[in-house]
């Protein structure tokens, strides 16, 4: 199986990532989180030979979908994403889906919490996180849809994953633009809370 390639980019005024990933054999692409500047995703695609095969969105939230319209206007990328998010989504995504990408694959994890249809997408020893995890913290859980009892969850199973695990989140809100599951367990504060009344005082403050 390919190794897919990731390549991030700073993708709105409000620190959004949008990602794009490809397989370097066959140059098919898929396109995550198009943001606010989804010109930068599709000139790099471009640039490199890639045909974007899917869009892919983390969750629903308008700051990493802006971009949705451009890239499906632009391109014949399918929109794969959680239907508890994105109403009718050409591709529904659910918990362990396997989408095939040029000689690659990329796995879904549900990962609701953040929104209910908040979902990372993983290839080899990469994730992208969109909203549930950042470098050094986790998303919200007091918004509209959100859960905190469910994004404690989410993180414990995060937790579980190799420590060699390279994180790409969803926001540039951490010292460093990626980091990996095991910086994450000695470093990120949410993850280190001993059990979900911790992480309820932690993360709403009650």
């Amino acid at each position: 199986m390919t190794t897919l390639q990731v390549i991030q980019f700073d993708a709105s005024t409000m620190d959004n990532f949008s990602y794009l990933i490809y397989c370097p054999e066959t140059l098919q692409g898929a396109a995550v989180d198009p943001s606010q500047r989804p010109e930068l995703l599709l000139n790099k695609a471009a640039e490199l030979g890639v045909t974007l095969q899917l869009l892919l969105n983390t969750h629903g939230h308008h700051d990493h979908t802006a971009g949705n319209a451009l890239v499906i206007k632009s391109t014949d990328a399918q929109l794969a994403a959680h239907p508890a998010d994105i109403p009718e989504p050409t591709i529904s995504l659910k918990e362990g889906q396997v989408l095939k990408l040029g000689n690659g694959k990329i796995e879904v994890m549900h990962t609701p919490g953040h929104s209910p249809g908040s979902v990372i997408f993983k290839s080899g020893d990469k994730i992208i996180t969109g909203d549930t995890l950042f470098v050094g913290r986790c998303g919200r859980a007091d918004l509209p849809g959100s859960n905190v009892t469910e994004l404690y969850n989410s993180l414990l199973r995060l937790k579980e994953l190799p420590e060699e695990t390279q994180v790409y989140p969803g926001h540039n809100y951490g010292v460093t633009k990626t980091s990996s599951i095991g910086w994450e367990l000695d470093n990120n504060e949410y993850l280190r809370c001993p059990n979900l009344q911790a992480f309820i005082k932690l993360r709403l403050g009650v």
